[in-house]
């Protein structure tokens, strides 16, 4: 008989996430993936799963789950009040839930995003050869609601690992410091802005989802106001608009896009954004 876990309440967001569908972007389809890739690779390896096995992105809190069968989890990313049968366990290790139990997730109080990984790996649908949610495009599993009931996969390929104490680590509520590097259409700004961009620091604001992280600071101005046309766009793309103010595309992102690209994020500073708050501060560095 196969394992289940019931969705009891789905919080704000929760979606089921892996590493993503790399390789699409020619037939118009992006990555999507997990926000904090880190954090979900580190929930799997607690479990013994593979890196990339699906798990749960839960955005802030409130999700709320009744396990079947027994299972082993881990949590990991955000910080915050996660109950068993309403007992706080501690994150970053692997915990192990009876028949009947209740794993609940609190509001969140450091980071912004919970990662859920179940020994197995939850099985969900497969589309282009993931199990991503794709909030943009639709594609992958909707996102969770109450009564859902997902089932575990057999996808574990090792036994569960010893606490190493190297893994605990604890989202910053204080200014990030972000590695990028001045995109190719960085000429079309002023060299003021391109200052601006890297030297001043930038808000996060409210108005972001895994599409993009919008910031506001300093209006950033451009050279002319030329239309530019449509380009492909990577995941940490730094777009602005009209407005001046940048956004740095995330996991959903559209793969083509129409406003200039002051900068690139790099590759190992991406996840950073998936666990910062409204109000929190960005620093850009120039990547070595």
């Amino acid at each position: 008989m196969t394992t289940s876990i019931t969705v009891v309440d789905a919080g704000p967001l929760s979606l089921v996430q892996d590493l993503g569908r790399p390789g699409f972007a020619h037939l118009g389809v992006g990555a999507s993936g997990a926000l904090d890739r880190g954090a979900l690779r580190l929930a799997n390896r607690l479990v013994g799963n593979p890196e990339g096995a699906p798990g749960i992105e839960v955005t802030l809190g409130g999700l709320r789950l009744r396990v079947g069968d027994p299972i082993w989890f881990a949590v990991t990313g955000a910080w915050g009040p996660v109950l068993l049968d309403g007992r706080r366990i501690s994150l970053d290790d692997a915990r192990r839930a009876a028949s009947g139990s209740v794993i609940e997730f609190g509001t969140a109080e450091h980071g912004l995003r919970y990662y859920l990984a179940v020994r197995g790996g939850l099985k969900t649908d497969v589309v282009l050869g993931s199990s991503s949610t794709d909030t943009l495009s639709g594609l992958g599993p909707a996102a969770l609601a109450a009564g859902d009931v997902l089932g575990v996969g057999d996808t574990a390929t090792a036994p569960i690992p010893a606490l190493d104490p190297l893994t605990l680590w604890a989202p910053t509520d204080g200014a990030v410091d972000i590695q990028a590097h001045p995109a190719p259409r960085a000429d079309g700004f002023t060299p003021a802005a391109v200052a601006a961009f890297f030297e001043e620091e930038w808000s996060v604001s409210a108005d972001s989802n895994r599409i993009g992280l919008r910031l506001t600071g300093p209006v950033l101005a451009r050279r002319g106001d030329d239309e530019l046309p449509s380009e492909g766009m990577l995941a940490g793309s730094v777009q602005v608009p009209p407005s001046g103010q940048p956004t740095v595309l995330l996991a959903d992102h559209p793969v083509t896009g129409g406003y200039p690209v002051i900068a690139v994020v790099t590759d190992a500073s991406l996840d950073a954004f998936a666990q910062l708050r409204p109000g929190q501060k960005v620093r850009f560095r120039h990547a070595r």
